[in-house]
């Protein structure tokens, strides 16, 4: 009797962060947001899971998150800041995060997308926060990286793009997956009416990644 080289090992679905019933992102990898309202959607983002996040910005930064626009979105008690002095601290911080395991959601606002390596630094650091924290019963956590302009991080796991296309009477923002390894590029339409969110699909197809 033969017996096969090779054995087909059961698919097994990787954790994921699902905001808005749609919005999917895999845990223990990081992920980059791009687009003037990057910041719009990593509060979506925390609002979806439960437990502290870590907002990681330059202490030189002159915006800083908007009071009653982040109480709309999560309790700010959730909210840990950490600004570094230093702009090589703040993928350092991130990684240092995302390593401990003590938080699912890491954020880090940065001034221009990182290299391929620093990437894999964080890819690697939160898987060993998922091993950490799965000892304990934490959710492994996840890298959100904020990057300006139409973004470009090498190596992310994924990568979001989101504007705003706000109307007279409703506040809507254009919301598009670029990039994905597990799906396909794709649009969708965010619209907020009396503090509630929802999510559509556009009617534009999304952008080509860079």
């Amino acid at each position: 009797m033969s017996v096969p080289a090779l054995a087909r090992a059961p698919h097994r679905d990787r954790p994921a962060l699902t905001a808005l019933g749609e919005i999917t992102l895999t845990r223990a990898r990081a992920h980059e947001a791009c687009g003037p309202a990057r910041h719009m959607l990593a509060l979506v983002l925390a609002g979806a899971c439960t437990g502290p996040v870590l907002w990681i910005a330059p202490a030189w930064a002159p915006a800083r998150l908007y009071p009653d626009s982040l109480a709309g979105r999560m309790a700010p008690g959730r909210l840990i800041f950490v600004t570094p002095k230093r702009a090589e601290d703040l993928l350092w911080s991130m990684e240092e995060a995302l390593r401990s395991g003590a938080v699912p959601l890491v954020v880090a606002d940065l001034p221009a997308p990182p290299a391929l390596t620093p990437v894999r630094r964080l890819h690697l650091a939160a898987e060993a926060g998922a091993a950490t924290g799965a000892a304990t019963g934490r959710a492994a956590p996840l890298g959100l990286l904020l990057t300006p302009g139409p973004g470009g991080a090498a190596g992310v796991e994924s990568r979001w793009h989101m504007a705003p296309r706000h109307r007279r009477d409703t506040n809507e923002w254009q919301l598009e997956r670029r990039r994905a390894r597990t799906a396909p590029p794709r649009a969708w339409r965010l619209s907020e009416r009396d503090g509630r969110l929802s999510l559509h699909t556009a009617t534009t197809e999304p952008s080509p990644a860079p």
